[in-house]
């Protein structure tokens, strides 16, 4: 079999069911399966998805296990050369996949590729990574990309010719399956977030070569999962974050990220605290910002507790 599609929904069933439709509408000439995992979704997503799309293979979770450990579930069955891992809050244009597909067969060293997201008005989003680094992590990561394009690369530049890069977004990315069966699945201790950098990570120390496609375009709508609760999602990331530099960097960057994301917490917390002061808290974007401080320093408060965020569910 050409490819399997992967497909981790919890809780977007139109977005998933848009997914799915582009999916069997436009990915022509390829021998493939579709396989959606189900965290425990309560919206409905997959009674109805079944009904549309019997030639789907579900996997039902009674409760919401993460991205990494969904995506193994279905990674450990699939029967594909390539899999194709797409987020549900992702449309394919017409002929992306194929040009995906086409470039992984042309390049045996490539282990990934990943293709340009965009956003729904065609603008584009930044659709690769540098590996997570203190200069990444603690400055601010736009003004890195606008002054060191070449070391920092991200929608600001103009891309026409496929790129190697350190990482590409996991909202869309084709992976070689005789990569994966070297390298491992994903790693099942990250949640959500950086879960793709870490396998991305892995995969350059094993030899293995990351491009990004720039012809290649995916209409992403970005974050429909971890909106429905930004505060639980936000911590995720955090959770994540001290995750891989514990893993890949070392106990020493590890500790200077957690003091100097505590100091940027703090701050952040004065300062929005001052806001919502003076503007006798009728604001509710800095009140929604606030609360966010807020929640993210009791959880340093407390060392980083397990059973807060999203994990809990």
């Amino acid at each position: 079999m050409d490819l399997s599609v992967i497909i981790v929904n919890w809780n977007t069933k139109e977005f998933l069911l848009q997914c799915l439709e582009s999916v069997y509408q436009f990915v022509k000439g390829l021998e493939m399966e579709v396989i959606v995992v189900d965290n425990g979704s309560i919206d409905g997503s997959i009674a109805v998805a079944k009904e549309r799309f019997p030639a789907t293979t579900f996997i039902e979770n009674q409760i919401n296990l993460g991205f990494a450990k969904a995506n193994n579930q279905a990674l450990s069955l699939s029967k594909g050369k390539y899999f194709l891992l797409l987020n549900p809050d992702t449309q394919v244009k017409e002929g992306a996949v194929e040009k995906l597909f086409s470039f992984m067969e042309g390049h045996a060293e490539a282990g990934m590729v990943g293709a340009q997201l965009l956003n729904s008005d065609g603008s584009k989003q930044n659709s690769v990574a540098n590996f997570p680094s203190l200069a990444t992590e603690l400055l601010n990561k736009s003004l890195l990309r606008w002054l060191f394009q070449k070391k920092f690369p991200g929608k600001e530049r103009n891309y026409s010719e496929p790129v190697k890069v350190d990482s590409v977004i996991g909202a869309c990315m084709m992976v070689r399956a005789t990569a994966v069966k070297e390298v491992g699945l994903l790693d099942e201790d990250y949640f959500l977030f950086l879960e793709e950098t870490d396998w991305d990570y892995r995969m350059k120390r094993a030899g293995w070569e990351i491009y990004h496609l720039p012809r290649a375009e995916i209409y992403h709508f970005q974050g429909k999962s971890a909106e429905k609760d930004k505060r639980r999602a936000k911590l995720e990331y955090y959770r994540s974050r001290y995750r891989f530099f514990k893993k890949n960097r070392g106990s020493l960057q590890w500790f200077i990220l957690h003091i100097g994301l505590v100091t940027r917490l703090w701050m952040g917390l004065i300062f929005r605290g001052i806001f919502c002061f003076f503007t006798l808290f009728t604001i509710e974007k800095w009140r929604k910002k606030l609360s966010i401080y807020i929640y993210l320093l009791i959880w340093h408060l407390r060392f980083c507790p397990e059973g807060m965020g999203l994990k809990k569910d």
